[in-house]
């Protein structure tokens, strides 16, 4: 097998899909991959890829789940970066592209960003400083949308938030 063009990620090195794809398409001339929706939500997608040879017999299968809005390009393509991951870990069970995994690039991308970002804690405030953010609200100088996104409350602070 031609060697492909590969990056390297935290020290291993990632085929891109579009490296498989092109290999493929070059490679298998008269086999085709094709995608199916298995479920879309509101809120995810989750795509089947299919491998078929020329006498279409299914010979390698790939199964992707994306989440709308769960990294920056799925707030607008979460289904198109789910198919190309349901492509990418078809072709990669077909043997093209893979040395070290099957994870697509998104994966290895996410994993990597999930072990660097630990969620930061919200401050808790002191009765003394809620009171001063309700009268500000009270003074539309501040919002109950703005207090909640910044302020790890209570629950008898919620329920005076609601009653403003």
């Amino acid at each position: 097998m031609k060697e492909l063009k590969s990056i390297n990620i935290k020290g291993k090195q990632y085929v891109e899909v579009n490296e498989r794809l092109r290999y493929f398409r070059q490679n298998y001339k008269d086999w085709s991959l094709e995608s199916e929706v298995i479920q879309k939500t509101e809120n995810s997608v989750t795509i089947k890829a299919s491998i078929k040879d020329d006498k279409g017999r299914v010979r390698a299968n790939g199964l992707a789940e994306e989440i709308k809005g769960s990294t920056f390009i799925n707030k607008t393509s979460y289904v198109e970066n789910c198919e190309t991951s349901a492509w990418g870990r078809a072709l990669a069970n077909l043997g093209i592209g893979i040395d070290v995994s099957v994870a697509s690039f998104d994966e290895v991308a996410n994993a990597i960003n999930q072990q660097k970002s630990k969620p930061k804690k919200k401050p808790r405030l002191s009765e003394e400083r809620f009171e001063e953010a309700l009268l500000l609200i009270s003074e539309n100088k501040y919002t109950h949308e703005e207090l909640r996104s910044k302020f790890e409350l209570t629950e008898e602070q919620l329920k005076s938030i609601t009653l403003c």
